[in-house]
């Protein structure tokens, strides 16, 4: 009779045939999501919905095809930061004509052109930008601080 030794017996290897388990990897599924919910909230900046909601779809894209392949299991969430990345992206683009309308009518083309005859003229770039800021002023009853 052997006596047992002070280690125990090794596991066992897994069954030939199937791979090893690996963790699942689930975060590019959450951080489309996420990040496409930031994106619809600051949509109107255009910036935020159109980069925001693009980088959104492309890793709610990447989350669904891992969880396809089994190595993810939240396609549902990846395919719902599609979906809002998509949504963020079209919401983003029908700001553009509403902010180049605000610029437009708030004589935004005119402080540009103001600047470009101003050139390094620091003292014409000021009356540049006094004339712009009473324009808004007046228009639109904003003050400036």
């Amino acid at each position: 009779m052997s006596v047992p030794g002070p280690y125990p017996a090794p596991p066992h290897a897994p069954y030939p045939g199937y791979p090893p388990p690996i963790g699942s990897r689930n975060e590019l599924g959450s951080w489309a999501l996420v990040l496409a919910t930031l994106a619809l909230l600051f949509s109107w900046s255009i910036v935020g919905g159109i980069v925001g909601g693009l980088i959104a779809v492309t890793l709610g894209i990447t989350g669904r095809s891992r969880a396809a392949r089994g190595e993810a299991d939240n396609g549902p969430i990846a395919n719902a930061g599609i979906g809002l990345g998509a949504l963020a992206v079209i919401v983003g683009l029908a700001f553009v004509p509403i902010w180049i309308g605000f610029f437009t009518e708030a004589g935004m083309g005119d402080y540009v052109r103001c600047m470009d005859r101003a050139g390094t003229d620091r003292t014409a770039q000021l009356q540049c930008e006094s004339t712009f800021r009473e324009r808004v002023e007046r228009d639109y009853g904003l003050s400036g601080g």
